[in-house]
C-alpha cells in the first residue's frame, strides 16, 4: 500500500488482535489473582518471628527482583522441563499458558508481598499489642484486624502493580505466547503494515491502562479522605 489506512488496518487485524487482547487479559486476571494470595502469603511469612520462614520469604523475593521477567520465563519454559526431564527420565513439557501463569504470578507475588508488607508496618503496633492483651490470637488480629486496614492503605499500590503485570504480559510473546503483541507480530509479517497496527496495540493498552490509572486516582483520593 501506497498510503497508511488505519481504520482499514483495524477492521483487517481486529480477528487477530482480539484473540490476541483477550489472552493478554487472561493471563494478567490469573496471575494477579494467584499472586495477591501469594503476594499475601511470602508477605506474612517475611514479617513471621519464624526464622526459617523470614529466610525463604526473603530467598524468594530475592531471586524475583534480581534477575528479569524474561530470563524468568525462560527458566520455567524450557529450564524446568530439562532438569526434570534429566531427574524423572521421562519427557516432560510446560505449555506456553501456564509457564506466562507462573511466571508472572511469581513475578507479581514477590513485589505483592513487599506491598503488603509496607502496608502492615505503616499501620500502628499498639492495635496489635491491644488485640494480643485481650487474648485475641496472632492470626485472628491479623485477618480481621490488621490486614483489611492494610489491604485499604495499599490498594493504589496495587492497581499500579496491575496495570505493571499487564504490561509485562507482552514480554511472553517472546516465548510464543500468542498475546496481542504476537498477534500483531504476525498479522505485519502478512501485510508489511507495522505503523497502523502497532498504533491500534499501542491505543489498546492506553485505553486499558488509562481506565486503571482513574482508578487508581480515585482510591488515593478516597484512601487520603480517610
Amino acid at each position: 500500500m501506497n498510503h497508511i489506512d488505519l481504520i482499514g488496518t483495524l477492521i483487517e487485524a481486529w480477528p487477530l488482535l482480539w484473540n490476541g487482547l483477550k489472552m493478554t487479559v487472561y493471563v494478567t486476571v490469573v496471575s494477579l489473582v494467584i499472586a495477591m494470595i501469594l503476594g499475601i502469603l511470602v508477605c506474612l511469612m517475611n514479617i513471621s518471628s519464624v526464622r526459617p520462614l523470614r529466610g525463604v520469604a526473603k530467598f524468594y523475593i530475592w531471586i524475583i527482583r534480581g534477575t528479569p521477567m524474561l530470563v524468568q520465563g525462560f527458566y520455567i519454559y524450557f529450564a524446568i522441563p530439562q532438569l526434570l526431564q534429566l531427574i524423572t527420565g521421562s519427557q516432560f513439557r510446560i505449555d506456553i499458558v501456564t509457564a506466562t501463569l507462573i511466571t508472572l504470578t511469581l513475578n507479581a507475588g514477590a513485589y505483592i508481598s513487599e506491598i503488603f508488607r509496607g502496608a502492615i508496618q505503616s499501620i500502628d503496633k499498639g492495635q496489635m499489642e491491644a488485640s494480643r492483651s485481650l487474648g485475641v490470637g496472632y492470626a485472628t488480629s491479623m485477618r480481621k484486624i490488621i490486614l483489611p486496614q492494610a489491604i485499604r492503605v495499599c490498594l493504589p499500590s496495587l492497581v499500579n502493580q496491575c496495570i505493571i503485570t499487564l504490561k509485562d504480559s507482552t514480554i511472553m510473546y517472546a516465548l510464543g505466547l500468542p498475546e496481542i503483541m504476537n498477534q500483531a507480530r504476525v498479522f505485519v509479517g502478512r501485510t508489511m503494515e507495522s505503523f497502523a497496527t502497532y498504533t491500534w496495540v499501542a491505543l489498546i493498552f492506553l485505553a486499558i491502562i488509562s481506565v486503571l490509572m482513574v482508578l487508581s486516582s480515585i482510591l488515593e483520593k478516597r484512601m487520603s479522605k480517610q
